[in-house]
């Protein structure tokens, strides 16, 4: 708990007991549910955070609320690690006013199974006056669900901005931003970047001086970083020019053969990150995708399949809408090599992918054959 700006607080809490966020991405250093209370001539209290942490997060309200009465309970976003103490919330402040879109207060119906009798429907555009603060409503379907809404505080120019610009990462865990805020958007967002670009938008016609995320930190200073940093991941380009080589190896012929190919890349001054797709956090391996110019996919054949870590890693890709990169593969297989055909096919309906007609296919285990393979491919990936 603690001051954002003058009249505005912090009410959130840090949940260190969750292993998995969304029942699949790691959080070795937890996550922060983030509500924040306005205290003004009315008080709006903004969203409030997940059913296990209902009664520290009512405690934390009600030391900043003092005697007053809150006025509104504004949902941004229905997902339930934010909205699943509405009903607690209202037990003890019946006389509140909730504040949603058409679809927040279905959602409701829907998740907790009670119609909300005292409501407050706002749209695009919709201020609520609170006294010297107001809140002005802008809509963000899909960013990155459809009844997302964020708002902006006029007076502090702070923007409470539901999921976007969130991280991984409790608060009292002190962490850069940039990783586990690149690796909660591509893997948690990542499929909606028109619907960011749409939000980035919007928020480019206001003085935004502060962003109020649902999970993370508060951020105030560079905001253009951050910013800056979502225009490009929702816009899929890349973030430097830099090639991932990620492999699926059983025996080690195949991480032999990348390892090679990250080894001819380095002495020619390139920037690579080597995966193991078997071993690596998923998460971050999809986010690395996304964050380079290039990238290697070396896979065996197993099943007359792709190895199934690499087939799972490429629908991550896909289903983030990768596009816009250069690609280049590499296959094994002892007697029926096909992973490269089936790689390249998997990745078809990516828009904009530069897929390389030079692969290297090994049998078995890497030869003299496959040396000037190797090295065209290299050659390729370093135009």
């Amino acid at each position: 708990m603690f001051k954002v700006e003058e009249d505005i607080y912090y009410a959130g809490v840090n949940d260190h007991s969750i292993d998995l966020f969304e029942g699949m991405y790691k959080v070795p250093d937890g996550v922060s549910y983030n509500s924040y209370v306005i205290k003004d001539e009315k008080i709006a209290v903004l969203d409030t955070v997940d059913a296990a942490f209902g009664d520290e997060w009512l405690k934390n309200v009600r030391e900043i609320l003092g005697d007053r009465q809150p006025d509104y309970l504004v949902i941004h976003h229905m997902e339930p690690d934010h909205s699943s103490n509405i009903l607690n919330f209202l037990k003890i402040y019946p006389n509140v006013q909730v504040v949603g879109n058409s679809k927040t207060f279905v959602m409701i119906k829907e998740y907790f199974g009670f119609d909300v009798k005292n409501t407050c429907l706002v749209g695009e555009g919709s201020i609520i006056k609170l006294g010297r603060h107001s809140l002005r409503f802008i809509m963000a379907p899909l960013v990155h669900w459809p009844e997302v809404m964020v708002s902006y505080e006029e007076l502090s120019g702070a923007v409470f901005s539901a999921d976007a610009f969130g991280r991984f990462g409790a608060l009292d865990v002190d962490m850069p931003w940039d990783d586990e805020a690149r690796r909660y958007y591509i893997g948690i967002v990542g499929k909606y970047g028109p619907q960011v670009q749409q939000l980035l938008k919007k928020l480019g016609q206001l003085n935004v001086k502060k962003i109020c995320p649902l999970h993370g930190p508060v951020l105030e200073e560079d905001l253009a970083h951050y910013i800056s940093l979502y225009d490009t991941w929702s816009a899929y380009r890349p973030e430097k020019e830099a090639v991932l080589v990620a492999y699926a190896s059983i025996y080690g012929h195949t991480k032999a053969v990348a390892e090679m190919l990250a080894d001819i890349l380095v002495k020619a001054g390139k920037q690579v990150i080597v995966r193991d797709l078997a071993r690596s956090d998923r998460a971050q391996c999809v986010a690395e995708a996304f964050m380079c110019s290039k990238l290697v996919l070396a896979s065996v054949t197993y099943n007359a399949e792709i190895f199934p870590c690499m087939r799972e890693f490429i629908d991550c890709l896909t289903e983030r809408n990768f596009r816009a990169r250069t690609v280049g593969l590499i296959e094994n297989g002892t007697w029926a090599p096909i992973s490269a055909k089936l790689m390249r096919e998997r990745l078809s309906g990516c828009k904009d992918l530069n897929i390389l007609s030079q692969t290297v296919k090994i049998r078995a285990a890497f030869g003299e054959e496959n040396a000037a393979e190797l090295e065209a491919l290299a050659n390729e990936l370093l135009k």
